[in-house]
């Protein structure tokens, strides 16, 4: 990074001011930190002190850069840390902010200001802000820890262990029948399914029912409509207070599925994007009625029984899905092979089954090599959603039980009938 070109733009180079604007950078930074200490009662360092500290940071840097003593800034540092030690010089009987913690925003904001001195001024100001944000926000973070349960903590363990000790070392390659089987691939559906539970664990306990349960279905639907709907339909069949709760998320989930492509379709491809749009928005404008209409309706119902997920600690379900994800996509590479001289039609409904992005992308990256054209395009995308559907509601089914399957049935037909229609239009315009 080469900074944020005040320099250049102020015109001071040659000049005895030339890495001025660098020190106006570190007294922004220490005044941003210590203002918000300055709130405190008594600290350590405010509104003055930070500024300071960060221009000697930024200093002691020059110095030891200029000198080749890079000793310098240890020794700086060691004197900020020395402050620590210093008495309190009053008596009043309540400092309600630790020593501590201030003595480390001290650290830090020295610490930035050499930063700035090595042309980092953007990485320097953005951790500021977020060391601030963290100060400012310490009642949150402090109600949020005290929910928080030690088998809860535990969970938190667990899934980083999954997910930054056990998935980086597994290699990320084909291999198996078919060159089918990718363990970095299939392990990532694991950690994939035990966060999608554990986020929607860590949302009910920390934001009750109704606030968590529609952002854990537009979150579910932007990662995995599947892996949401297998998830909340277990907890739908093993705790029958949830099962409100468990169609709003599963429902949203799969309605923002038409978004998630049109949203592909833009990024990806934009001579594509109204094709889909035709397609995908009166899918998901009947999916967004049927489930309104739902939500209305249990609302209005009163007695609901009390909503008690259970800790994701097991991880049964996780690895039971990452097998069944393993031969599922084995199968694909085996059918594919013996058909998939047919066209992509067949190749849409095998790998929808697993998941609808692999064959969108395919198909969109091959619209924009001109090898399909748009109808092609569609017709496969919607192929791929139906299979994916069809997979979505068996699981709902036998994993969720008849009621959830039955809450859930109208708005996997309407949707489907969206597409259905909006397919029709497309014929008639391409036509």
């Amino acid at each position: 990074m080469s900074g944020i070109g005040v320099e250049a733009w102020l015109n001071l180079e040659g000049t005895p001011f030339a890495v001025l604007p660098r020190f106006v950078t570190s007294l922004a930074i220490g005044l941003l930190l210590g203002v918000e200490r300055e709130r405190k009662q008594r600290p350590l360092a405010g509104i003055r002190t930070f500024p300071l500290a960060a221009m000697l940071g930024t200093m002691l840097t020059m110095l030891g850069q200029m000198t080749a003593t890079p000793v310098l800034i240890a020794v700086g540092l060691a004197g900020v840390i020395a402050l620590g030690f210093l008495p309190e010089g009053h008596q009043e009987a309540e400092v309600q902010e630790p020593r501590t913690t201030t003595l480390v925003s001290l650290m830090l904001a020295y610490g930035l200001g050499a930063l700035v001195w090595y042309n980092q001024s953007e990485l320097a100001i953005a951790t500021a802000i977020l060391a601030t944000a963290l100060l400012y926000l310490k009642p949150e973070l402090t109600g949020i820890a005290r929910k928080l349960e030690r088998r809860d903590l535990l969970s938190l363990l667990q899934f980083a262990t999954l997910t930054f000790i056990i998935l980086p070392i597994l290699p990320n390659r084909a291999m198996g029948p078919y060159l089918a089987l990718n363990p970095h691939k299939i392990w990532l559906m694991v950690v994939l399914i035990v966060g999608v539970s554990l986020t929607g664990y860590l949302a009910v306990r920390l934001l009750g029912e109704r606030a968590s349960g529609p952002w854990l279905g537009l979150l579910g639907g932007m990662v995995s409509s599947t892996a949401t709907s297998l998830v909340y339909a277990r907890e739908a069949r093993s705790n029958p207070g949830s099962l409100s709760f468990a169609t709003s998320v599963i429902l949203l989930a799969n309605i923002v599925l038409f978004l998630r492509l049109i949203v592909l379709a833009a990024i990806l491809v934009p001579a594509a994007l109204g094709a889909m749009a035709m397609v995908m928005l009166p899918a998901l404008g009947l999916g967004l009625i049927t489930a309104l209409l739902r939500f209305r309706h249990d609302q209005s119902q009163a007695g609901h029984p009390e909503l008690t997920l259970s800790n994701p600690t097991e991880l049964k379900l996780a690895l039971g899905f990452a097998l069944m994800f393993a031969v599922v996509v084995l199968c694909s590479a085996w059918l594919h092979d013996l058909y998939g001289s047919r066209g992509i039609y067949a190749v849409a409904l095998i790998s929808g089954v697993n998941d609808v992005d692999p064959i969108t992308l395919t198909v969109l990256n091959l619209f924009g090599e001109h090898r399909l054209d748009i109808r092609q395009v569609i017709i496969s995308v919607v192929l791929a959603v139906f299979a994916n559907n069809l997979f979505k509601f068996g699981l709902i089914a036998s994993l969720g039980g008849r009621t959830l399957a039955w809450r859930c049935l109208p708005t996997f037909i309407l949707s489907g009938a969206g597409m259905l229609g909006g397919l029709l239009l497309l014929g008639t315009g391409v036509a």
